[in-house]
């Protein structure tokens, strides 16, 4: 069966953004990339600094509330009719829940071809990353680091802590039928 979504699941500043940039230059067809940042930023204001949306603390740790975990079920579900559609997908994830957050997209992408892609790198390396961003809350890429791996279980991984994004997405690339 042909690989219908790919899985990045890595955490902050870890380099799945980038990679699944690559991936789009690399994979002969088209790639929609859509992550968790694309929910985030479609959230209402209201969502982003509230308990029942997502909360970024001041320490890096990330707080999800009960109405963002119901629009995120629905995004879920949407991205999975995308790739049920014809759409070839690239999720862009932090599965802060580590294995039950993939349990939920297991669910969702029920009969799809997925190829899932854990992405580490080195929370050190991810903090400077981090900081070299200015758009993240600093400490989250050191929390993120090993946490969001706890429980996974992937198809393939990469290390982009000394491996560049292009060099992850030829890997990747090779293992999509």
């Amino acid at each position: 069966m042909t690989t219908q979504v790919i899985v990045l699941n890595g955490g902050s500043s870890s380099g799945k953004s980038g990679i699944a940039r690559c991936l789009q230059a690399v994979l002969p067809d088209a790639w929609l990339t859509l992550g968790v940042d694309t929910l985030i930023q479609a959230l209402p204001g209201s969502l982003r600094a509230a308990g029942a949306g997502i909360e970024f603390a001041a320490d890096g740790g990330v707080r999800i509330g009960l109405e963002f975990l119901r629009l995120e079920a629905a995004w879920i579900e949407g991205v999975a009719a995308m790739a049920r559609a014809g759409g070839r997908i690239i999720v862009d994830e932090v599965f802060l829940g580590g294995a039950s957050s993939q349990q939920r997209w297991q669910k969702a992408v029920a009969g799809l071809s997925v190829l899932w892609v854990g992405v580490r790198c080195d929370g050190a390396v991810a903090a400077g990353r981090e900081i070299a961003r200015g758009d993240r809350v600093p400490g989250m890429a050191a929390a993120q680091a090993e946490m969001v791996h706890q429980g996974m279980v992937y198809d393939l991984e990469v290390d982009t802590t000394l491996t560049e994004s292009l060099a992850c997405a030829r890997v990747i690339a090779a293992h999509v039928t």
